[in-house]
């Protein structure tokens, strides 16, 4: 009996330390989620960036054989 109650007694122990480190590291994510919500990822770059992409403009019949030739 005292066998059980003690495998009982490590078990509680170990779902309230499961308990306490889960919530810690929700509450830690959390407030990293917040400190990167704060940042405007969409702001216009500084400094001397330039555009490195000009889309090319085709046609609907060149696209959808392309399409056809990739096999997507």
């Amino acid at each position: 009996m005292s066998h059980l109650r003690s495998h009982i007694k490590d078990l509680v122990k170990v779902l309230i330390v499961f308990v306490l480190f889960t919530c810690a590291f929700y509450f830690a994510l959390r407030m990293v989620h917040e400190e990167y919500e704060r940042q405007h990822r969409y702001d216009p770059p500084g400094g001397t960036a330039i555009k490195v992409y000009q889309p090319v403009e085709r046609d609907w019949a060149d696209r959808l054989s392309i399409f056809f030739l990739l096999g997507e």
